[in-house]
């Protein structure tokens, strides 16, 4: 193996199952990479632990008195790391010059403005945030290509797209003989269920996933198909297409992660393992290949891949998210945050599953003269579906 100089990293959303999978990676390869900064959102008791295995530079939380304690927690225990607080000690860690690589894997729009840092500062930006996508893509991909930032996409079916194109992809599918994008989905645990069974799905149910293991909103996002369609905005985004150019195949295995379709016939696939240290350790080592714990896929104990198509009549989650790329401007970002507030909702028992949907829909037909222009635009957007979002709710639970 050549010499590989140490990359430093900053994990954005460290104590989440993306940020835990990538020091998973990162532990297995001490002569390639240290922790620069490790972040989260609440969770400091398991940032704590973090911190005294990978020994990073700083720790940020998001709560000034959690840093205090934080603080206090790492002199106790001998450590160096300092810890930080707020939104500004995000983006720092985000865009600090010692910085080589950034895995931005906060879930939420809260996500938005460090992983957006990460581009602006040229930064290897491991994308595994969807919002940073959905809610501002025109702006992202603009920064990316401004700063020459190299950007990997983190999703399994994302990254699988990435390692079924050829490595300079952009200007459009067709200049590169690609003739669709086929984004594969498992179809959630409700796949094969009644329109009447699914409109009483209890959150217990949405998130039980039959293949991933995942934090809650996602979970929900994946049974109501809701994924799928953030993931088509994406793709649309990160690979230059149109969302007629990108098939949604449902496949129950979650064996192959999508595949790209050739001009001449050709369909290449990715497959393997579910197990998201795959494309965290594509994306660390990119263009060199890693051990990431994983094992190789037993083709003879899948014995079989099925396929069908998806039903949008009992998913109309991922019509919406189509519609919405297709009208463009601030419509996905408007469609983001209204699902969004539903997904609360529905989690905290005041709305059903079937009524997410609905939210999403009514909150898309209203008027919103506003543009996606600049952050502060894409922002407004966001705060404003969200209050319609919320009024509808209101108006459904009255």
């Amino acid at each position: 193996m050549s010499h590989v100089s140490v990359q430093s990293v900053t994990v954005l959303g460290a104590t989440g199952s993306i940020g835990k999978s990538t020091l998973d990676v990162i532990a297995r390869h001490p002569e390639r990479y240290r922790v620069y900064a490790l972040t989260a959102h609440t969770s400091k008791e398991a940032l704590l632990d973090q911190c005294k295995a990978h020994s990073p530079r700083f720790a940020v939380l998001d709560d000034v008195a959690d840093a205090q304690w934080l603080q206090q927690a790492l002199r106790q225990a001998g450590s160096n790391t300092v810890a930080l607080a707020g939104e500004d000690a995000l983006c720092e860690v985000a865009q600090a010059p010692e910085v080589d690589t950034v895995m931005a894997a906060i879930v939420g729009a809260a996500g938005l403005l460090p992983s957006l840092a990460a581009a602006e500062a040229g930064k290897r930006v491991l994308l595994a945030n969807k919002e940073a996508l959905v809610m501002s893509g025109a702006l992202f991909m603009d920064a990316v290509a401004r700063s020459g930032a190299t950007l990997l996409p983190i999703d399994s079916e994302h990254n699988a797209i990435y390692q079924c194109l050829p490595s300079e992809h952009r200007g459009g599918l067709a200049k590169h003989g690609v003739r669709q994008l086929l984004l594969t989905a498992s179809g959630g645990p409700f796949r094969g269920w009644s329109a009447a069974d699914i409109a009483n799905v209890t959150p217990e149910q949405a998130c039980a996933h039959p293949n991933w293991s995942m934090g809650r909103k996602i979970s929900v996002d994946s049974a109501t198909l809701m994924n799928k369609g953030l993931e088509l905005i994406e793709a649309c985004w990160l690979f230059d297409a149109t969302p007629e150019q990108i098939q949604v195949v449902v496949h129950p295995q979650s064996v192959i992660h999508s595949m790209a379709a050739y001009n001449d016939g050709s369909v290449i696939a990715q497959l393997g393992n579910p197990d998201m240290r795959t494309p965290i350790a594509y994306g660390l080592a990119w263009p060199e290949r890693i051990d990431a714990g994983v094992e190789t896929l037993d083709l003879f104990q899948v014995a079989r891949l099925d396929f069908e198509a998806p039903d949008e009549t009992r998913f109309p989650c991922l019509r919406l998210a189509r519609e919405a790329m297709q009208a463009g401007g601030a419509a996905p970002a408007v469609l983001n945050a209204a699902n969004e507030v539903a997904v609360e909702a529905f989690l905290a028992g005041n709305i059903a599953f079937g009524a997410i949907p609905d939210v999403v829909a009514k909150v898309m037909a209203l008027p919103y003269s506003g543009q996606a222009d600049s952050l502060e635009r894409v922002l407004a957007a966001d705060r404003w579906a969200r209050e319609q979002a919320a009024h509808t709710i209101r108006q459904l639970t009255a």
